[in-house]
């Protein structure tokens, strides 16, 4: 019974734990293309700052383990292990999400918002900030970045392990891919 306490105390003590890992550090290189806090400034880098945590950590994750095609993300994070990658996902988490709505057509949004409330709307909401609970905010998300990722799952020639969203993208018209990406860039809160 003594050695098995013993055990377990040194096991506790040896495990890294989120909290003594100094994500910070970690934190500022990703700051490098996902701007400060994860807001990104420039398209197609997406802003990752208040995604859902259980987002960001299956995303990376699936990067890292080969399971989600990047062109460049799969690389990086090859090199964290799964504790950072979870320190990183609840840091980004933490922090608030800023949209930053680009203009589009009267005639876009419309064709948008329709494509949208057709193939969208039950996971991510009707204006992209009331996603189901592990779906990530769109509303104001790079226009750009959002029409590449839909592409994407309409290809054969990606890793897009989310089958439900590769059922949408690929049910939707190729012209309907641009609107509803358009679409939710557009929005606002």
């Amino acid at each position: 019974m003594r050695h098995t306490i013993l055990s377990l105390a040194l096991a506790l003590l040896s495990a890294p734990t989120l909290a003594a890992l100094d994500i910070e550090p970690l934190a500022r290189t990703c700051n490098g293309c996902h701007g400060v806090g994860g807001v990104s400034v420039a398209a197609p880098i997406p802003s990752i700052g208040g995604l859902p945590k259980a987002y960001l950590k299956r995303v990376m994750k699936q990067w890292k383990y080969g399971e989600r095609t990047s062109i460049t993300m799969d690389r990086i994070v090859k090199g964290f292990s799964d504790d950072q990658i979870d320190a990183l996902a609840e840091y980004f988490a933490r922090q608030p999400w800023v949209p930053t709505p680009q203009p589009a057509a009267e005639a876009v949004l419309a064709k948008g918002k329709a494509a949208a409330g057709d193939t969208c709307r039950d996971c991510h909401g009707l204006t992209g900030n009331d996603p189901d609970v592990d779906a990530p905010l769109l509303n104001g998300q790079w226009a750009q970045y959002l029409e590449l990722e839909l592409m994407k799952y309409r290809s054969n020639e990606f890793k897009m392990p989310h089958r439900k969203m590769k059922k949408a993208a690929r049910d939707m018209k190729p012209d309907d891919v641009s609107a509803a990406a358009r679409y939710y860039g557009a929005q606002g809160k």
